[in-house]
């Protein structure tokens, strides 16, 4: 039997160290995980109730691509944020055993059309728009645990044109790695191959054509990228 059309091809990102690539199943977003981001923003933070949402896998930006400005919008933010990627899923994982889910950890941007953003917020709709679009998810190469552990006290950076645009350490997050992946898995079934970006710092600001981006996690992750 013949297909309707050929199947898109797979989304996946490079793995430090291997030939193979990490296939990316679904990518998860915390927001509001950074207390000094959410008061930039002009929000709050409630630990009893983390924010997330999702981009799609086909998002994503690798291997160090250009990143398209993306249309529909007159203001893209970049926000930079540890990322995690899965090696094994499951339900309601507890705190103590997410770690053992976990194959490794890259740094990436969570593109934001603001206008957008702001728009949906004022109107009281998703965020879908302002967050899932084309492109919005550059990460970088993805480094497994059994090279670089677990970062607890890491430096998470971004430069824009050679200036510090966002800088923290990780353990500034609300929800640590292994409180986000026991959250999220109260709400979906986590599977093999998911990425989690785990919140950005203040500091997100715009980004125009032709700016070149250097975001790091530590010496563990780098990406490099412009927009275009």
């Amino acid at each position: 039997m013949s297909h309707l059309f050929e199947p898109s091809a797979a989304v996946s990102l490079p793995i430090a160290g291997r030939g193979e690539r990490f296939p990316v199943h679904r990518i998860y977003c915390i927001g509001r995980n950074y207390l000094d981001h959410a008061r930039e923003m002009g929000m709050t933070v409630n630990r009893a109730q983390p924010v997330f949402f999702l981009k799609p896998a086909d998002a994503l930006v690798s291997d160090g691509a250009d990143v398209p400005y993306p249309p529909a919008t007159a203001d893209l933010h970049h926000e930079v944020e540890m990322v995690v990627a899965l090696a094994k899923g499951g339900r309601d994982i507890a705190v103590e055993h997410a770690l053992g889910h976990v194959f490794g950890y890259g740094v990436g941007l969570d593109l934001t059309r603001r206008d957008l953003q702001a728009a949906a917020k004022q109107a009281g709709m998703p965020w879908d728009s302002a967050k899932a679009f084309d492109h919005s998810a550059p990460v970088s190469t993805l480094h497994p645990v059994a090279a670089v552990g677990h970062p607890a006290h890491t430096e998470l950076r971004l430069e824009v044109n050679g200036a510090v645009r966002q800088r923290t350490d990780i353990d500034a997050m609300v929800f640590n790695v292994a409180e986000t992946i026991h959250e999220l898995s109260k709400l979906w079934a986590l599977a093999p191959g998911d990425l989690i970006f785990t919140g950005t710092p203040a500091g997100v600001a715009a980004l125009v054509r032709g700016d070149r981006f250097r975001a790091t996690l530590g010496d563990i992750a780098l990406l490099e990228g412009r927009i275009v």
